[in-house]
């Protein structure tokens, strides 16, 4: 008796067993299923996207920006403010620059309430920091790349007058032949924040030269034996709405596929404009379709602005400097940009 008792404890502990067993693979099979069917927080239908550009233009995945055209891209954190806010500490040495003499610019990003922290930024375009360097007129344009320092700084050396550029191509180096008062935006994206543009005062002493005005429209540019025009749609650039603008590139006077060129920083072109009054910043990068640049940026003030393409063909970098134009829209025109805005963004979903 004690015997057949025994046996039936054992029987019963096992089935127990095994029913626990099967009840937590079942759970496991489950909770696999449900992540499997994006049943967390993180499903992909609950992810947000914003453009690269300006973290507060948010939508779609794949939808255009409607300040710069770009694609919106995964940011959980789009149209959020930044926990953090981040800037750019500038300094030089010397102190005070010079026309012609050597110097160096510091740059280096920082945390506001957290100045001693090191802040690291995330690669964009090839670049941790790109550094656009123009006179107050708008007649001097630079893009260059500073080079980071073990002290968590990031450096540009200024060259002499008549000193060579020690890499040819001048990437983190400059020069400032002429005097005068520039200004520098430094744009890049902390790993703690959204994407940030600083715009920075630099005046350089000596004798300045009288500035240079632009008031005659310039939508066609060349370097060496290549054209770029600007045909905005319309046949005119307007405030209002997000602005399409078609750019022929031609060779030697020969239309030919922007998709021939090489890749400079990532992309086939890239294009900053800015305006004369504001001094405001536009980065915007070129699409390419059927052959041609495809660009969009939006103007928000009527007036006169500064634009320079840069591109890659053959191994030499080109720059094409243009005088945009910019009317207020009528609300006519502007009606017809956003719908013709909007049937575009329905073809592309």
């Amino acid at each position: 008796m004690r015997k057949i008792n025994y046996i039936a404890l054992l029987f019963s502990a096992f089935a127990l067993a095994s029913c626990g067993s099967e009840n937590q693979n079942k759970q496991e099979e489950e909770t696999s299923h449900h992540h499997e069917e994006g049943g967390d927080h993180h499903h992909d239908a609950d992810h947000l996207y914003a453009c690269p550009m300006h973290s507060e233009i948010t939508g779609k995945e794949g939808e255009p920006c409607t300040k710069c055209g770009m694609k919106l891209e995964h940011n959980d954190n789009a149209g959020k403010q930044s926990n953090v806010s981040c800037f750019m500490e500038f300094k030089t040495s010397p102190e005070k620059l010079e026309a012609g003499k050597e110097s160096t610019l510091f740059f280096t990003p920082k945390i506001k309430g957290k100045e001693n922290e090191l802040v690291q930024l995330d690669v964009e375009h090839e670049k941790k920091i790109h550094l656009i360097i123009v006179s107050e007129d708008l007649s001097y344009f630079e893009h260059i790349h500073p080079e980071y320092k073990a002290s968590g700084d990031y450096e540009i050396k200024v060259l002499p007058k008549g000193t060579e550029y020690t890499d040819k191509k001048g990437k983190n180096e400059t020069k400032f032949e002429n005097a005068g008062n520039y200004i520098l935006f430094a744009d890049y994206k902390p790993s703690v924040g959204n994407h940030t543009v600083d715009k920075i005062n630099l005046t350089v002493s000596g004798n300045a030269p009288a500035p240079k005005k632009f008031t005659t429209e310039k939508l066609a540019g060349t370097s060496g034996d290549y054209t770029i025009t600007l045909v905005p749609d319309g046949g005119k650039l307007i405030t209002g709405g997000l602005m399409h603008i078609s750019a022929v590139l031609k060779k030697q006077g020969k239309e030919i596929d922007a998709n021939t060129l090489g890749n400079y920083l990532g992309a086939k072109a890239h294009m900053v404009v800015i305006s004369m009054n504001e001094k405001n910043y536009l980065h915007v990068h070129p699409n390419v379709e059927n052959g041609k640049f495809d660009l969009h940026t939006t103007f928000e003030n009527p007036g006169t602005y500064r634009g320079w393409i840069q591109f890659k063909a053959e191994d030499t970098l080109h720059t094409i400097d243009f005088v945009i134009i910019v009317k207020e829209g009528t609300p006519e025109e502007i009606a017809k940009m956003k719908k013709e805005g909007t049937d575009m963004k329905e073809m592309k979903m």
